[in-house]
C-alpha cells in the first residue's frame, strides 16, 4: 500500500468494519499491534492476514472514487499489451486493458495520484482512463509481457558501436553485474543481457549457445525442458563468446579446449549466479550458461516433494551419526538440492558440517563449504583428505567420480562421520553395484552406506487448473503401477494416506479416476509452472546387505527394497502425484521409466 492521508485511512477502517472484514475489536488490536511494532497499521494487517492487500486497494478506490479493477487471474491479450511498451509499465507500474472512446484504459498502482496519471498520459501521448490495481494484479499481468528478444538482439546489432571490448583483470573473484549495465556502449553486450534477462525472467536453468554451420542457435531450458528462442546470424558467434569470456575471466583467445568460468547478475532484485562452460564444437564454440537462483527454491524436503515413506525414511538417515547418505540422478536433477535439504535439517551449532563442490551452489551460514579447484590440484580426493583432519561430523562430497573419492568417502563413513553424496545412476538400487564398478569391496559398502535416493524433477500444474476424467489407457496405467499402494476398501482409506503422506487418495477399485492439468498461460506454458521431484528412498537391510555382498543386480536389490520395505518407486511417487493434482501422468511417463522388472 502506498502512504495514505490518516483521512483516507480512516475511511477505510470504515470500510473495513461496515463490509464485516474487521469487527470493531479486531480493528482495536490490530492497531495496537501495529503501534507495538511500529510499522503503519495497513501494513500491519496485511502482514498478520487479516485482510488482503487486494482488498485494501479495493475499498482504497473506493473511498477515492476511482474505478476499481482485479488483476489477480487477467491475461491480457499481447496486442493490447503492445499499448504501452514493457519499459514504460515496469517503470510506471501501469498496464493497458485496452481502448474506449479515444482512451487508452490502463491500470495503475498509484491511480488516485493526478499528478501521477497526467504524467503517464503525456509520456505516452494519449489520454488515459484509468483504474486502480493491486501491486500483485498489475505485475501478474506484467509477467506475461511476452519478451520481443528477436527484435531487441536485432536492433541492438544493427546499431553502431564496438564489439570489440578489452578484458578487465581483478582477479580469480566472479564479477557481479547489474544486468542492465554490462557495458552499455557495445551492441553484443545488449544482446547477451537480453539473452540473460529473458532466461532470468522466465525461469530457465540454463542457456545453450550452440554454433551452426551458417547461424548462431539459442535455447533455453525453461523446466526441464530446452525451447529454441531465437537465432542469430553467424558473424555475432565470435564476439558474443568473448564477452563470456571476458565477463568469465576465461581466455578469449582459447579455442581449442574446454574452459569454465562464472560470473553473477543482478535482475529483478536477485542475484543469479551463472556458470560458464565452453566446447570446441564442429562449426565453432558451444556455450553452456547455468542459472543458479539462490532466492527461489525451498530447501524443505516436504516443499521438495518428499512425501510419506520417502520423507520418513530419508529422516531417519539424516538422525543417525555416521554412515553415508547417496542420491542419484541426471544431470540437473536436484540431487545437490536433496544434499543442501537435508543439511539444512540438521544443521546445527553443535556439529562442525564441511561441503566440497564443484561448484558451491548455495551458500548456507554456519556451513564451511569448499570449492574444488582442480587447476591447483584441489580435487574431490585431495580436499577430502583434507577435511577428514577438521574434525567434520558431517561431510558432504558435491560428486564421487572416481575410486579414489570413493574409497575415501567410505574410510570416512567407517571412521564414524556421516557422508552425504551424490553419484550419476538411473535409479537408487543402481548406486550400490556402481560403487561395486568402483571398485569398492561388498562388504565395505554393505557396512557403510544406509540409506540411497533416487531422483527426478517434473513439472507442476499451474495455478490455474482443470479435473478431467482418466480414460481407459490412464486407467490401465494407474492400475498396473499403483495396484499395491492405493486402498481396497474405505476402512483401509485413512491409514494408507497417513502411511503415503498424502490428504486423500482414490481406492484401487474405482472404474476411472479424477486427474488434473494446467490451463496454458503466458507464465505456464503447456499448462506446467516449476518443479518438483520424484523420489524412491530406501534402506540397507540385512538382506540387502546380502544381496550386495553376493554381487546382485539392480534390478535384484529394488524388488528386494519393494518387497521388504514397501519401497515407492519414482514412477509410482510420480503417478500419486499426479492423482493430487500436482502433475500429469504424461509429464511422469516423460521422465520416470517403467519400474526395473
Amino acid at each position: 500500500m502506498s502512504v495514505l492521508s490518516s483521512e483516507t485511512q480512516g475511511l477505510i477502517e470504515q470500510e473495513l468494519v461496515k463490509g464485516g472484514y474487521l469487527s470493531e475489536q479486531q480493528l482495536k488490536d490490530a492497531h495496537d499491534q501495529a503501534d507495538q511494532e511500529k510499522v503503519p497499521f495497513l501494513t500491519s494487517i496485511v502482514k498478520s492476514e487479516l485482510v488482503t492487500n487486494e482488498l485494501l486497494t479495493k475499498l482504497q478506490a473506493k473511498v477515492n472514487n476511482v474505478p476499481y479493477v482485479n488483476l489477480s487471474n487477467a491475461y491480457i491479450e499481447q496486442e493490447v499489451l503492445e499499448l504501452i511498451s514493457q519499459e514504460v509499465a515496469e517503470r510506471y507500474m501501469a498496464v493497458p486493458l485496452g481502448e474506449m472512446q479515444n482512451r487508452l484504459v490502463v491500470a495503475m498502482l498509484d491511480a488516485d495520484n493526478i499528478q501521477a496519471v497526467d504524467y503517464l498520459s503525456t509520456k505516452i501521448g494519449r489520454p488515459l482512463k484509468v483504474y486502480a490495481a493491486s501491486e500483485e494484479g498489475i505485475k501478474f499481468v506484467l509477467k506475461q509481457y511476452q519478451s520481443k528478444i528477436d527484435e531487441e538482439v536485432a536492433d541492438v546489432l544493427s546499431t553502431e558501436g564496438k564489439t570489440e571490448e578489452q578484458p578487465v583483470k581483478d582477479g580469480s573473484k566472479p564479477k557481479k553485474n547489474n544486468i542492465k549495465t554490462i557495458v552499455q556502449d557495445s551492441p553484443i553486450s545488449k544482446a547477451l543481457s537480453a539473452i540473460l534477462e529473458y532466461a532470468a525472467k522466465n525461469r530457465a536453468s540454463d542457456i545453450h549457445i550452440e554454433p551452426l554451420e551458417k547461424e548462431l542457435k539459442i535455447r533455453c531450458r525453461i523446466d526441464g525442458v530446452l525451447r529454441e528462442i531465437m537465432k542469430l546470424p553467424k558473424s555475432t558467434e565470435p564476439p558474443l563468446v568473448s564477452r563470456i569470456k571476458i565477463l568469465s575471466n576465461l581466455k578469449i583467445d582459447e579455442h581449442r579446449i574446454p574452459q569454465d568460468g562464472q560470473f553473477t547478475v543482478h535482475v529483478a532484485d536477485t542475484d543469479i549466479d551463472l556458470r560458464i562452460a565452453i566446447s570446441p564444437v564442429v562449426w565453432g564454440e558451444q556455450v553452456v550458461i547455468r542459472l543458479l537462483d539462490k532466492s527461489g527454491t525451498s530447501l524443505k524436503l516436504e516443499d521438495m516433494g518428499y512425501h510419506g515413506r520417502a520423507l520418513r525414511t530419508i529422516r531417519r538417515g539424516v538422525a543417525r551419526p555416521n554412515g553415508m547418505i547417496l542420491t542419484s540422478g541426471p544431470t540437473g536433477s536436484g540431487k545437490s538440492t536433496s544434499l543442501y535439504a537435508l543439511i539444512q535439517e540438521i544443521k546445527s551449532d553443535e556439529i562442525n558440517i564441511v561441503t566440497l563442490e564443484d561448484p558451491v551452489e548455495y551458500k548456507m551460514d554456519g556451513i564451511n563449504q569448499i570449492q574444488v579447484n582442480a587447476e591447483v590440484g584441489l580435487t574431490f580426493a585431495n580436499g577430502l583428505r583434507s577435511i577428514l583432519r577438521q574434525d567434520p561430523d558431517v561431510v558432504m562430497v558435491g560428486e564421487i567420480r572416481d575410486r579414489e573419492t570413493a574409497m575415501l568417502a567410505v574410510q570416512a563413513a567407517l571412521t564414524g562421520h556421516l557422508v552425504l553424496s551424490t553419484l550419476h545412476t538411473n535409479s537408487a538400487a543402481g548406486i550400490l553395484p556402481r560403487l561395486l564398478d568402483m571398485g569398492i569391496e561388498p562388504f565395505l559398502i554393505a557396512s557403510t552406506v544406509h540409506t540411497v535416493i533416487g531422483q527426478r524433477l517434473v513439472r507442476r500444474n499451474g495455478s490455474d487448473k482443470e479435473e478431467y476424467v482418466s480414460n481407459a489407457g490412464e486407467i490401465q496405467a494407474i492400475r498396473e503401477t499403483l495396484g499395491t499402494l492405493l486402498p481396497k476398501t474405505e476402512e483401509e482409506l485413512k491409514a494408507v494416506c497417513e502411511d503415503l503422506g498424502y490428504e486423500s487418495l482414490p481406492l484401487a477399485t474405482q472404474n476411472a479416476y479424477t486427474l488434473t492439468k494446467g490451463k496454458e498461460a503466458p507464465d505456464a506454458p503447456g499448462g506446467y509452472k516449476g518443479r518438483m521431484g520424484l523420489y524412491e528412498v530406501f534402506e540397507i537391510t540385512e538382506a540387502i546387505q546380502n544381496l550386495i555382498i553376493k554381487r546382485a543386480t539392480s534390478s535384484e536389490i529394488q524388488k528386494t527394497a519393494q518387497a521388504e520395505q514397501g519401497m515407492v518407486t519414482m514412477r509410482q511417487d510420480g503417478y500419486l502425484k499426479a492423482i493430487a493434482g500436482l502433475t500429469t501422468l504424461q509429464e511422469v511417463n516423460r521422465v520416470a521409466a517403467a519400474d526395473v522388472m
